[in-house]
């Protein structure tokens, strides 16, 4: 638990695990907004009765619980803290409907077509089908570098951290632990100059320098997820 705390009628309270990047991103949301919160460390081997409780269809972090209601999943939750918070900090999602819908579409292009050939390209043994996730993977980012740089954006957002920064917030310092730990590099910037830059931008941002992801605690943790993807090959 730490110093985020708000009483009052609007009291609010986070589930998390300090790991979770979905966390993180929820964490940095509320850092926009200016919203002080309860922080609540959960045990994922061990979950609480709170966590059950709040949280019965997916029993995971993140949960957001205000006025004692809960609001679940990582996505839904920066939604419902940018509306709920909408006089309050930067605007996280755009105000202009047609950018509204292209920033969630952004999202969901990092869910589905970005997020898994990177995580395939992590856990793979070297060989053709590391590669060939590479190439996927390589070829997804350039989609991005595309989009960044047109008009020289500093963000996803324009000229600040927005719902698509937020979502792609996580690959600013996984990328890199990833690129470490294979020892191939990925994101250059040579291959992808805005891309790289905005990554620098990112974890340079407010939000995220007032809660920068844990990296030297996560190192061990990938690196053991790696060795026991390539034990199961």
């Amino acid at each position: 638990m730490d110093d985020h705390q708000e009483e009052g009628p609007e009291k609010v309270k986070l589930f998390g695990m300090w790991a979770s990047p979905y966390v993180l991103k929820v964490r940095w949301a509320l850092s926009i907004k200016g919203v002080e919160y309860e922080y609540v460390e959960e045990d994922l081997r061990n979950k609480s009765s709170d966590l059950l409780e709040h949280n019965p269809v997916h029993k995971k972090v993140p949960v957001l619980l205000y006025r004692g209601r809960p609001v679940a999943e990582s996505d839904v939750i920066v939604e419902f803290v940018d509306e709920a918070w909408s006089h309050r900090g930067g605007r996280i999602l755009p105000d202009d409907p047609y950018q509204r819908a292209m920033a969630r579409f952004w999202v969901r292009f990092v869910h589905d077509k970005l997020s898994p050939p990177i995580w395939k390209w992590f856990t793979a043994a070297p060989g053709e089908g590391q590669e060939a996730a590479l190439g996927a993977a390589v070829e997804q980012l350039q989609v991005l570098e595309d989009l960044l740089a047109v008009g020289g954006k500093e963000f996803f957002a324009g000229e600040s951290v927005g719902l698509v920064d937020l979502s792609l917030g996580a690959m600013a310092y996984v990328v890199p632990m990833y690129e470490e730990i294979i020892g191939v590099r990925l994101v250059t910037e040579e291959r992808f100059p805005s891309l790289s830059a905005w990554m620098g931008r990112f974890l340079d941002s407010p939000p995220v320098k007032d809660h920068p992801p844990p990296v030297e605690r996560l190192k061990p943790r990938y690196r053991a997820m790696r060795e026991a993807f390539l034990n199961m090959g």
